[in-house]
């Protein structure tokens, strides 16, 4: 279980990273799984959903 606590953590860490949260990497890795779940939580109600680099982009399509 200690293993997948540390996989959720990395990849939160590394999300937090990719949209750029106030905090150093140093910062991110002294939070617990909680409070980096937390902050993931802030982010993702911050931002638009259409607005990041991962959103769906409709090239070509019909419009009726």
């Amino acid at each position: 279980m200690r293993k997948g606590v540390e996989e959720r953590r990395k990849a939160l860490i590394y999300k937090l990273m990719i949209h750029t949260v106030n905090k150093s990497v140093e910062q991110l890795m002294k939070l617990t799984l909680k409070e980096l779940e937390t902050e993931y939580k802030k982010v993702q109600n911050d931002c638009h959903p259409h607005s990041d680099a991962g959103s769906i982009h409709c090239i070509n399509a019909k419009r009726h």
